[in-house]
């Protein structure tokens, strides 16, 4: 089962269950695979791509739930949280911490990189080791750490 017919499955189920919030939220993240696809001018994403679009709509509702909460409308800012817990089960398991570091480490070791100036580098490398199983503003802000030491 791909990513995209296992959206629709469960789609499908939260219909059923009339859970409006897991179903619009659903429902939305199919229009941005189906729009993806046909802007790349194929049939279907593939599960590389819709873990893109996934991470896109964690972004956008963690945007909107800062804005929400320094607006002072908690009840918008609880809208979001919702859907982002919603959009959060979409995601591979996440690498903990340590492991990034290490990771981070191997890739420092590998470049030969000495200070910040090489950040492009050790990203390029670690970016590449955990695409998709960590959050990229973590990782970038590990990258950093390490190489100001």
């Amino acid at each position: 089962m791909t990513f995209e017919e296992k959206i629709l499955s469960e789609y499908k189920e939260a219909m059923k269950q009339k859970d409006s919030l897991k179903s619009s939220v659903l429902s939305f993240l199919r229009a941005e695979m189906i729009n993806a696809a046909i802007a790349k001018k194929k049939d279907k994403c593939d599960d590389n791509e819709c873990l893109v679009i996934v991470r896109k709509q964690i972004k956008a509702r963690q945007d909107s739930i800062e804005q929400f909460t320094k607006g002072n409308r908690p009840d918008l800012a609880d809208k979001e949280k919702k859907e982002l817990e919603i959009l959060r089960l979409y995601l591979p398991a996440q690498l903990p911490e340590a492991e990034i570091k290490k990771i981070i480490e191997e890739a420092v070791a590998a470049t030969g990189a000495q200070g910040m100036k090489d950040m492009g580098k050790v990203m390029k490398e670690v970016t590449a080791k955990v695409a998709g199983q960590a959050d990229g503003k973590l990782v970038s802000d590990l990258v950093r750490g390490r190489l100001t030491e």
